[in-house]
């Protein structure tokens, strides 16, 4: 596994978490809780997607990060990262985390 390629990865989900939680008012966690569920889907989002199209983990290993597989990183963190911080934000919404006025 490249480190840097997990870096770019976490901090797009960080990202993608916080984004997602400012579009969707409703089911944010606040900006700790959105970049830490954000982490965790970015790091899983990213290495699904590596796993899914395995040119993305084959340029990020050989030690060079080519622009294509950059994208792909930020895509799939960022991506991972919403998805995440929207599940838990539904769970928190159905265990009546937050209240709707």
């Amino acid at each position: 596994m490249n480190m840097t390629a997990l870096i770019i990865e976490l901090i797009s989900g960080a990202v993608g978490g916080n984004v997602a939680g400012g579009l969707l008012k409703n089911l944010s966690l606040g900006p700790v809780g959105n970049s830490i569920a954000g982490i965790v889907g970015g790091g899983l989002g990213g290495q699904l997607l590596a796993m899914l199209i395995p040119a993305l983990q084959s340029a990020a290993a050989g030690g060079g990060l080519d622009m294509g597989s950059i994208v792909g990183q930020v895509a799939g963190g960022g991506v991972g990262g919403a998805i995440v911080m929207i599940i838990v934000g539904l769970i928190k919404q159905a265990m009546g985390g937050s209240k709707q006025a």
